[in-house]
């Protein structure tokens, strides 16, 4: 069974992002999930990606219609409402996916509808800057999807890889997805908290200075909460990441940065504030992150 019909829920950076390259490709097979408030200030407003209007479909959560292909794109503070928001269009063969920062968000829709459509998935790479109704970047990144632990591809994943496919969506299946989260999630600890406070955009962690040597320090500080937690994370990941942050746009920001110039409420108990809590649990001290916590709320505090 091919995928055709696709729900996203969350406008955000990644939802406009994919939203626009499935909606170009399938038309009015792509549903965008929202509240009536919402509908109606998309479609006064418009969305726009990259300058190009967003040709979106919408329905409200109390419309029926059963997708094939649910993602979720909002913020972690928000999953529980979207979780709410999409139950009329889950059916028994829907596959979930949530492109969410964090290593927590497969387990809260897993609780909600069971692990058995769930797969396990990151957006990486993209260097997308959005305001207000505009969206902007230069590389669109990529998904990484696949098992949470196992060695062969299941049938899902190969549903979504077709889907992908057919889409022109960028794409890594890894299936070690319990690894790859956790080490993306290294990632934003060090870029996100990192360039919110102590940079402007990428620029400022891609040359030599203490942004950097901060970034590279605050996501080295994740490797032994991960390995208390089952997951071998290593120096290796490190670097890899580096070259990730290295070929992003100079002039491009983490949605945290976006987040902090809007002086909206940040990620950040989703990065330092979950390696304070898992450190305490394991008795390990993370400085960089505790810094970066205290610097990031001070920031929250003044708006």
């Amino acid at each position: 069974m091919d995928i055709k019909n696709v729900s996203i829920i969350g406008l955000g950076a990644l939802g406009i992002l994919f939203g626009q390259q499935i909606s170009e490709r399938s038309g009015s097979n792509l549903t965008v999930i929202a509240d009536e408030s919402r509908i109606e200030k998309y479609q006064n407003q418009g969305i726009f990606c990259n300058g190009k209007p967003c040709d979106f479909h919408y329905q409200t959560p109390d419309d029926h219609g059963i997708a094939d292909l649910i993602l979720f794109s909002v913020k972690i503070s928000g999953l529980n409402d979207a979780i709410s928001s999409v139950k009329s269009h889950v059916g028994p063969d829907t596959i979930l996916m949530s492109l969410l920062n964090g290593i927590t968000s497969e387990v809260i829709i897993g609780a909600a509808f069971g692990e058995v459509n769930l797969i396990w998935a990151v957006a990486q790479g993209m260097d997308a800057v959005k305001e207000a109704n505009r969206l902007q970047y230069k590389n669109p990144g990529m998904i990484c999807f696949g098992n949470r632990n196992r060695d062969e591809p299941s049938e899902k994943v190969a549903r979504v890889q077709r889907f992908f496919n057919r889409m022109g969506i960028a794409y890594q299946i890894d299936n070690r997805m319990d690894r790859k989260i956790w080490s993306k999630f290294m990632l934003n600890v060090g870029v996100n908290q990192v360039v919110s406070t102590f940079g402007e955009n990428y620029g400022s962690v891609q040359r030599p200075g203490e942004p950097r040597e901060l970034m590279i320090a605050a996501m080295a500080e994740v490797i032994p909460i991960a390995r208390k937690e089952g997951v071998d994370l290593n120096e290796a990941d490190i670097t890899y990441w580096l070259g990730v942050v290295d070929s992003l746009s100079a002039s491009g920001k983490p949605s945290m940065r976006q987040d902090v110039e809007a002086r909206r409420p940040s990620e950040v108990e989703l990065f330092s504030g979950t390696i304070l809590a898992l450190g305490k649990k394991h008795d390990i001290i993370s400085p960089v992150n505790a810094m970066l916590y205290e610097q990031i709320k001070t920031l929250e505090a003044g708006y």
